[in-house]
This record gives C-alpha cells, structure tokens and sequence, in this order.
C-alpha cells in the first residue's frame, strides 16, 4: 500500500496541477466536417507540399485516396508515409521524420486512428526540436515550440486524439509505451467527417468507442475536473451509449458515426484538461509489452478497474449512468454504481469485445505495473491512489488464465 508520505506528495502535486488548470494554454483545433475543406485550409496557410501520416490498410483500401486526389488538383504535393503500427514506435516517428525533411514538407495531415495521430504529432515534435530525440522530448512540458501545422482527420471514433495533447509512442527496444503531454501537440485544426469512419470494421468500431467511454469515464471521476470537463465527459456518455451499437451493426449509418466522432471530440477535450487514470495506465503497459491494441485493453480494464476503486466513486458512477440512460434517479448511490459498471460490461459482451486479455505473463506483471505506476503517479488525480504493488491485481484479473487476487 502506498505511504502517506508519497500519497500527501502526490495530492499536492494534483492540486497544484488542478488550480493552474484556468491558466494553462488550452485551445481547440479549428474543426471542419468534410475532407474537402483541407486544400483550402493549405493553400491559405501557404502550404505546397505536406507530409501525409497515415497506415498502410487505409491506404490500400483506397480510404486515403480522395483526400490525395484531391490535394493533387489543387497543386499540393503530399508526400505519404504509410508505416504507422497500430501502436506506434519511436522508429516509426524517426522514419516520417526522415521523409518530412527530405520531401521538405511544410505541414502534416493526421489520417486515421490514434496511432496516425500520435506518430505525426512525434513527427511535429522532431521538427521543432530537430536535434534532440524522442527520449528527450517525452514526459510534461518537453515540446514548447510551435510544430507545423497538423490536421488531424480520425477515421475512428475513440481516441480523441485530434483534440488532445498527449501523443502515445512505444519503444519497442524496451517494450514499453511513454507519453508527451504539450500544449503544443495539440493540432490545429481537426476534420470530423463520418464518411471515412463507414469502412471501420466492426470490432474496430466497438474497441475505439469503448477507448472514448474509458476518456470520458476517467476524465468524470478523478479530482481536477472542472465545471466544462464535467458537462463534456457527461454529453459524450449520453452520446456512446446512444450510438455505439449502432455503429458497430450498421457502420454506413450517418448519425451513429457522426454522434460517435462528437463523443470522442468531446471526451477528448475532456480528458485533455482532466486526465485519465489507471485504466489508461494499466492499458499502455500492456500495449507496451504484448502490443494489445489501447481501446481492446482499455474495454477490458474499465469495470474492473472502477470496481476496484470502491465506494469513493459511486456518486460519480451513478451521475454517469444517468446521463447513460441506465440508472435511475432514485437509485441509491452504490446500486447506480454497480448498474453501470453492468453497463459497460453489457456493451462488451453485445459488440463481442472479450472479459480477458490474452498473452499476459506472469514473470512481467511486476515490471509493467512499475511502468503503470510511474506513469500515473503524481500525474493522474485518480479517485484512489495505488501503488505498484496494487496495480499487480489488474493484470491478474485481465489474463486469460484468470488468476484472481
């Protein structure tokens, strides 16, 4: 169990985090619903030749396709890079950054998940700071400088990552994920088009839209919201549970996508301000070590995580599961706070996400709750604290060998 010594640390460092919350230079992307507006944007910023980040499915599937079309009749050059992982390395971010320069790119466009996202953000962070690597750029407040440009234009609706500050990369030498958390990395302008989210598989659609539940679920309950994280993290809420499960049976349906991609927007914003908590922490550790893609990790973490946290989080559990639609008014505090944990559990189970993680071995849980633990502690006001020791549990109840403690 952590000290109180190290608990007292921690808090003080989340209040003083939570009063400079209205001094800190939060800003929007100015945001656009269709790809269409994007030659526009470039030729305004006086832009000729961009360096588009994205995967390789997208772009054999032909997804990417227009958007280069239609760059290349309005006379911009872009220069593609197509190698992003689905949980993207410090190679990847080195290899975009190597075409930026020898395409000499003046701008980025983000196009697809979080993965996309966060490389071409790593890839801004090299450019405004080109002799240093991304060990030294990692962390809080390592990317100062203005980077170039970035569009950020997500085919799925979950991560949020075209409103946030936090870019998410993986050493994979060392088998763990780091975060950069800059105001800075926030990209400018953000294009929320459903039409490029139709082609997202099923079980894409339900792990992405799960990652964006886990945003607003975390972004609610911990200790440095504010009056706007809290009426966002609320209205993304309604919006999941409203429209997951319709997207992920009927991926063409315009208001399902639409009202996904505007609850990940919103639990972006959110969480960007408010911070996650272990779920994310426990998530990136496994990402790290097995490359368990974030959403799947993140869907099977959640309830038993805000179990785990007890009763310091019922009230706010019940305030999430009405404005789900699950829990009553009248419902007791704990009874609201089981019924959505069930919620959450339900929606799984309905979009075939599974209760358990494969692949997790026993001899690295220590180390990857380590990591966990030194990635959350101070810096996310969770409900309650834990140490490494206690992350342990989350690992064991998440293996497939389902080994409780």
């Amino acid at each position: 169990m952590m000290n109180a010594a190290v608990k007292i640390g921690c808090r003080t460092f989340q209040l003083a985090f939570r009063l400079a919350i209205p001094l800190l230079p939060y800003r929007e992307p100015e945001c656009f619903d269709h790809i269409q507006a994007l030659p526009p944007l470039l030729e305004r910023l006086g832009i000729h030749t961009v360096l588009l980040v994205t995967d390789s499915t997208l772009r054999h599937a032909g997804i990417t396709a227009p958007l280069e079309e239609l760059l290349e009749k309005a006379g911009i050059r872009c220069a593609v890079f197509d190698g992003t992982r689905a949980n993207p390395t410090v190679h990847n971010v080195e290899d975009a950054w190597a075409l930026y320069q020898a395409e000499g790119c003046q701008g980025l466009i983000a196009f697809g998940g979080g993965s996309s996202m966060d490389c071409a953000k790593a890839v801004g962070a090299r450019a405004a700071y080109p002799h240093k690597s991304m060990d030294q750029l990692k962390g809080l407040l390592r990317v100062l400088r203005r980077i170039p440009p970035l569009a950020a234009i997500p085919t799925t609706a979950g991560t949020g990552s075209e409103v946030t500050l936090t870019a998410v990369i993986t050493d994979s030498d060392k088998k763990h994920k780091y975060t950069m958390n800059d105001f800075t990395l926030i990209p400018r302008y953000a294009v929320l088009d459903p039409t490029v989210t139709y082609t997202l598989p099923p079980h894409l659609t339900a792990s992405t839209g799960m990652d964006a539940l886990t945003h607003a679920v975390e972004a609610y309950i911990g200790g440095s919201t504010t009056k706007e994280t809290r009426r966002l993290a609320l209205e993304a809420v309604r919006l999941i549970f409203a429209n997951i499960e319709t997207a992920y049976r009927d991926g063409d349906n315009p208001e399902a996508r639409a009202n996904m991609l505007q609850a990940a927007y919103r639990a972006g914003i959110a969480f960007s301000k408010s911070y996650v908590g272990y779920i994310h922490a426990v998530a990136h550790s496994l990402g790290g070590q097995y490359n368990i893609p974030h959403g799947l990790a993140n869907a099977v973490l959640m309830p038993i995580v805000l179990e785990a946290y007890g009763p310091c989080v019922h009230q706010k559990l019940w305030a999430l599961g009405r404005a789900a639609g699950v829990v009553s008014k009248s419902d007791p505090f704990p009874e609201g706070a089981r019924v959505f944990i069930g919620a959450i559990r339900g929606l799984n189970d309905r979009m075939g996400l599974p209760r358990s993680l494969k692949g997790i071995q026993k001899a690295d849980i220590p180390a990857m709750a380590r990591h966990a633990a030194r990635e959350a502690n101070p810096l996310y006001p969770v409900p309650r604290l834990m140490d490494a020791k206690e992350l342990e549990q989350f690992y064991y109840k998440v293996a497939d060998w389902r080994v409780n403690v």
